[in-house]
């Protein structure tokens, strides 16, 4: 089993590919990042059902259901911001906007992970994380 440098860019890039083959759902190992941040894609409607699950031997699962049976993915962009070689810091003022407010951006601050528009209302900066349209 190869251990990625980059857990969360290996989650992105599984959903990613997943949405391109019309796979209903993912399964992978859990974090509370990777968590938090299905979590936020599950509640703006980009993915279905997320939940944590235990499989044997291989410790906690993160599953992600991407769409309904027969249903395409709604994601058409997903990308990694802050890379572990080049990390993106920014102040609320420059969260940038994506795809004119219709993508969203997610963002790690001092009071956990949220969206940009989220960060912004409570005046937090912090690590741009990802891209989602």
């Amino acid at each position: 089993m190869m251990v990625s440098t980059d857990p969360l860019a290996d989650m992105l890039t599984r959903i990613r590919n997943a949405a391109m083959v019309n796979k209903e759902s993912i399964s992978m190992p859990h974090s509370k990042l990777k968590e938090a941040v299905a979590r936020i894609l599950n509640a703006h409607n980009y993915v279905g059902d997320v939940s944590v699950g235990a499989d044997e031997g291989f410790g906690k699962q993160l599953v992600i259901v991407l769409s309904k049976t027969g249903a395409h993915s709604v994601i058409t962009e997903i990308n990694r911001l802050s890379k572990p070689g080049r990390r993106l810091y920014t102040s609320a003022d420059a969260i940038p906007s994506y795809k004119n407010g219709r993508g969203i951006v997610i963002v790690s601050t001092s009071k956990g992970v949220m969206t940009g528009q989220e960060a912004k209302k409570q005046r937090l900066g912090g690590e741009l994380i990802c891209q989602v349209y």
